[in-house]
């Protein structure tokens, strides 16, 4: 299995040969969040926050991005292994296994969010806060061995929505740790990415305008593609690491196994 900085290394080459491409997925997921944020919060004004209209604007438009982030990352998938990606995959791979992936994320959704139900407790009754962090760390846990079911919902069409959590907690397991070191070895550039809204905030409205806007370029030109790049070769990695080690099989993944050439037969 490629190391940490391999991976990384080879992300920025791939990301380097449809630079385009990558930079563009990341710009259309990160559009169709905002529009979504802003819908929200037209619909949130007009009724108060409260109401049937208000809810459906909501929930729909988190399933919409939920499936359209499984999209984004097949095709980032794409690009780690040099093929052809689209950012349009985002828009026409939404009537793709649609249901599916709406249900492997919200699956994914509702364990996480369970795991987080003794930290919210623990801050609703007001107990020690020290406990709280506590209960944070099995949530970490959790959240690094089902880091790559979007992934697998992207890549292996026949896995079903429960069975994607299943299979992520099987391939995780034991590389945790390095999963989370991974998404650490970003840290500095998610600053960087941040230190100039930071920054120019202090300088009124306009320098918050601009400081937001130095920020986005920093995300969606560099650091947004090389993370995403990346995180498709950490997961390939670890996705066939698995299947040489008899963790999973071709047949649970849907993917064809490798032909093996035979030798030729020597007739005397």
């Amino acid at each position: 299995m490629k190391t940490r900085p391999e991976i990384k290394t080879l992300a920025k080459e791939a990301m380097g040969a449809q630079r385009g491409t990558a930079i563009l997925l990341t710009f259309t997921f990160a559009l169709m969040s905002f529009v979504s944020g802003w819908l929200d919060n037209m619909v949130e004004r007009a009724t108060g926050g409260q109401g049937t209209a208000y809810w459906i604007v909501f929930i729909a438009g988190m399933f919409i991005l939920w499936v359209m982030m499984v999209n984004m990352l097949g095709e980032y998938i794409k690009l780690y292994k040099r093929e052809y990606a689209s950012a349009g995959e985002i828009f026409t791979g939404l009537g793709v296994n649609f249901w599916r992936k709406l249900g492997g994320m919200a699956w994914m959704t509702l364990w996480l969010t369970l795991w987080s139900i003794p930290i919210v407790v623990t801050y609703t009754l007001g107990w020690s806060p020290v406990l709280a962090l506590l209960f944070t760390i099995p949530v970490i846990v959790m959240s690094m061995a089902y880091f790559f079911t979007p992934n697998i919902l992207a890549d292996c069409p026949s896995v079903k929505a429960t069975q994607a959590l299943k299979i992520c907690m099987r391939i995780t397991k034991g590389h945790r740790g390095a999963i989370f070191i991974f998404v650490l070895s970003f840290f500095g550039w998610f600053i960087l990415t941040g230190l100039p809204a930071a920054v120019l905030a202090f300088g009124g409205p306009g320098g918050f305008i601009l400081g937001a806007l130095a920020s986005a370029a920093i995300y969606l030109l560099y650091v947004g593609p090389y993370f995403w790049t990346a995180d498709a070769g950490f997961y390939l990695e670890l996705r066939d690491k698995a299947l040489r080690d008899g963790v999973v099989t071709h047949e649970e993944l849907g993917i064809p196994a490798p032909v093996v050439p035979h030798e030729p037969m020597i007739i005397n």
